[in-house]
């Protein structure tokens, strides 16, 4: 019997196992990759949890509505199946940035969450809230930057461990923490912060406008909130049926409910009690496209997880986990619509009808 050409599942395994990830040492390889799929699912369960994950979105017969009604499960399901996967390939920051020529992707992240903290004026012992923080990486790094407590709000138990656990490794556990709520039903007091920030997180609320108006709540008179949202942009047509099936892939790839518009972002802000000081999509601007590290004609060593070969290496080594037991049943699933969303993500870029970084700094009046 001929020998199979294609190599088999073990190899790329053995492969990974010493592959570090360059853009942050919080996970190295493959066998913390498999440890943390599933996130606080049992593991038995995985595969029944990606199920009811995917049949709440389109390509599946979702709708919108189921998608708003249950937000709450839906992205918490969303976050225990893909952070290891995000943390093993992006590290300890999960979103885009603006990057100039020269730059690695990992200066950029640092550099888009600099500027976040200079334009909220962050000053020493300001008390400010991150929503929607994910396992912490901008936290800790605007925290440092801008000698600040910060509390990270998050509705998904495993992330909360996770960043609890990297901020006593970063040393910043006794200025920084986290408050396991929903951001739409936040458990703090009116006039708590000095300031606000959001990154790429409100977009999973199921509405703007009541995610803005708890944001103007817990925010001290005179004082901003900045975020970067994802958006459609005015070049998105919904009835262009290509339109359509790019913004369905990032939806399920990336767990919304639904992405909303520049324009009804803006619209939102006012209407929740905001001025609004200034916005503008970050991405116009950008030397390099924003959309890069998951574009697969890219090749880059300093970010190589992302890169096609390196894709390709994780898909068959999430096959090979699964295979011999490491990862629960469903993690190549997982794998498979998050590669969905970065197609999407990257066709949404390149004919500019999404944008990752509509950027707004908006201010609570006295």
């Amino acid at each position: 019997m001929q020998a199979s050409s294609r190599p088999e599942p073990t190899t790329y395994l053995i492969f990974s196992l010493c592959t570090v990830n360059p853009v942050d040492m919080s996970k190295a390889g493959a066998f913390d990759l498999a440890s943390g799929l599933g996130g606080k699912i049992e593991k038995d369960d995985v595969l029944s949890a990606v199920d009811k994950y995917e049949k709440y979105h389109s390509d599946f017969g979702g709708a919108e509505e189921d998608r708003k009604a249950n937000y709450t499960d839906m992205v918490n399901k969303y976050y225990d199946l893909v952070t290891s996967f995000y943390e093993y390939g992006w590290g300890e920051s999960f979103h885009f940035a603006p990057r100039w020529k020269g730059e690695s992707l990992r200066e950029s992240i640092k550099r888009h969450e600099h500027f976040l903290a200079l334009q909220l004026g962050l000053k020493p012992g300001h008390k400010v809230l991150d929503v929607g923080c994910g396992i912490g990486g901008p936290l800790r790094e605007i925290a440092r930057f801008s000698s600040t407590s910060v509390m990270g709000i998050n509705n998904n138990e495993y992330q909360i461990t996770r960043g609890k656990a990297l901020n006593r490794v970063a040393g910043v556990d006794q200025t920084c923490d986290f408050t396991k709520a929903d951001f739409m039903k936040m458990p703090f007091s009116e006039n708590s912060f000095d300031a606000v920030y959001a990154i790429e997180a409100t977009c999973h609320a199921p509405d703007a406008v009541g995610c803005y108006k708890e944001i103007f709540r817990v925010l001290k008179p005179g004082q901003s909130f900045a975020a970067y949202e994802w958006c459609m942009t005015d070049a998105f047509d919904p009835n262009n049926q290509e339109h359509q099936k790019i913004k369905a892939e990032i939806e399920i790839g990336d767990g919304l409910p639904d992405i909303r518009s520049t324009r009804q972002c803006l619209a939102a802000l006012k209407e929740a009690g905001f001025e609004v000081i200034w916005e503008k999509d970050l991405a116009i601007d950008s030397p390099l496209p924003w959309y890069l590290p998951l574009d697969t004609s890219h090749f880059s060593l300093s970010s190589f997880r992302l890169t096609a070969v390196g894709r390709f290496i994780t898909k068959n080594m999430v096959m090979g986990l699964e295979y011999v037991g490491f990862a629960p049943k469903g993690s190549q699933r997982v794998q498979s619509f998050l590669e969905k969303a970065a197609e999407g993500l990257v066709a949404g870029g390149k004919k500019e009808i999404f944008t990752p970084m509509y950027f707004f700094l908006a201010r609570k009046p006295q």
